[in-house]
């Protein structure tokens, strides 16, 4: 009964700590430079590839329980900073969108909304992500998914390239790269 106050305890603390950490982080970009030149390209690939549910049963089965535990912590860190580097991106755009709203373009307006809209939804869904990556590094061996994470970044990403598109139609922003 102590050990599960304890967690619960421990648990809210950290949650707080997390929550704190994303309301209290500014969502604008470094002064003095272009915000799209501080985007960071996600090999998508490869995060999906950490968020596969069948990857991890497949580690599970052919790992014995300590070594599973140890690779699957490694890969929640993995993922830990594939979606911290996406709540970054997000938070970019967001400035990025909100500097394209006053645009007398009603074409540019929209495209700059839909931004900022798909920015603010995924920035939410990182938190929520890491918040569950976090106790899943407590616990291992529980399940997790990132899926919407994944989801939500490549909507943005197409949001994304459709401001810059219109905007700029010689350079659009890549938020993801491919090997």
């Amino acid at each position: 009964m102590n050990l599960a106050v304890i967690l619960v305890i421990g648990a809210a603390v950290a949650l707080s700590i997390i929550v704190r950490m994303a309301v209290t982080h500014s969502l604008q970009a470094k002064k003095g430079s272009h915000p799209a030149a501080t985007i960071s390209p996600i090999d998508v690939e490869a995060f999906r590839n950490l968020i596969n549910p069948a990857e991890d049963e497949y580690l599970r089965r052919r790992l014995p329980p300590a070594q599973f535990r140890l690779v699957r912590r490694a890969r929640l860190r993995a993922m830990a900073a594939y979606v911290q580097v996406a709540g970054r991106n997000a938070a970019v755009l967001v400035s990025v969108g909100e500097s394209a709203l006053a645009s007398g373009d009603p074409r540019v307006a929209e495209a700059a909304q839909q931004l900022v809209n798909d920015a603010l939804l995924l920035r939410r869904n990182t938190t929520v992500a890491l918040v569950r990556i976090y106790l899943a590094l407590v616990y291992p061996g529980s399940g997790f998914a990132a899926v919407r994470v994944v989801d939500r970044y490549e909507q943005l990403s197409g949001s994304a390239m459709r401001l810059g598109r219109l905007q700029n139609p010689a350079a659009a922003v890549r938020l993801s790269s491919h090997r």
